[in-house]
């Protein structure tokens, strides 16, 4: 995580009304500065996001919604207006075993963390009413809640085990699936493999491949956040050479 130091400005020759004014100038730009990429993002959405994820399988559209779940919605947006989503990867399929044709997929950044934005604040089932049924988009995160960042899961059938009941959070669920769910179950069906932990044999062998994901409504908002992991674009490493 950043670490921010404070410094104290000189000021004891400027008019005092000037210096007041200056002052609030700075503290509304630093405000600026560090909100979270979501937060500006959601403020200018339409009530559905669509986005379309292109993939070495086919494509997958999904219908987000920045009304119920606008942090969700925001931050995932986020990834896709940055690019952040292209080149990376479905790598989890994980079914059911007493039906294999019923589960999840898993996608986004998995562990590069060149590609990650700050974890978006969690929204609940029980709070945004968006449950966990077949075709649902959701957030993937971490064991606490409010860790999410930039692997999300589609659901295959319902999973009410993952909707919040009770002191248990479950998962930010925010959207459907709108086209393509032939290719979500297509993916689901791929071999699997390797993994540990709770996804021990769950890992796609081959991963499927996101070329890049785009929305289809509103007006792209890029971060402006750096992207370190363009850094070693083919293009970049052929030109050392």
């Amino acid at each position: 995580m950043r670490r921010f130091e404070s410094c104290r400005p000189s000021h004891s020759r400027l008019p005092a009304s000037l210096f007041s004014s200056l002052m609030r100038v700075g503290i509304t730009l630093v405000a600026l500065a560090i909100a979270s990429p979501t937060t500006l993002l959601a403020k200018a959405e339409p009530p559905v996001v669509r986005v379309r994820i292109e993939t070495s399988a086919g494509n997958i559209t999904v219908a987000l919604d920045a009304r119920r779940a606008p942090r969700t919605t925001a931050n995932f947006l986020a990834y896709v207006d940055d690019g952040r989503f292209d080149g990376t990867t479905f790598y989890r399929a994980a079914r059911r075993k007493s039906a294999p044709g019923y589960g999840l997929i898993q996608g986004g950044i998995d562990t590069n963390a060149r590609r990650s934005l700050p974890p978006v604040a969690h929204e609940p089932t029980s709070l945004t009413g968006i449950r966990h049924l077949d075709a649902t988009i959701s957030m993937a995160r971490g064991g606490k809640p409010g860790t999410a960042m930039g692997n999300f899961f589609i659901t295959v059938g319902p999973i009410q085990s993952m909707d919040a009941r009770g002191a248990y959070p479950g998962y930010a669920a925010f959207g459907t699936v709108s086209g393509g769910m032939g290719v979500v179950k297509k993916i689901l069906a791929m071999p699997t493999g390797g993994g540990t932990g709770p996804m021990r044999g769950q890992m796609l062998q081959p991963p499927v491949r996101i070329i890049r994901a785009v929305r289809l409504d509103g007006v792209a908002k890029p971060t402006g956040v750096p992207k370190p992991w363009l850094l070693d674009a083919p293009w970049r490493k052929a030109k050392r050479r």
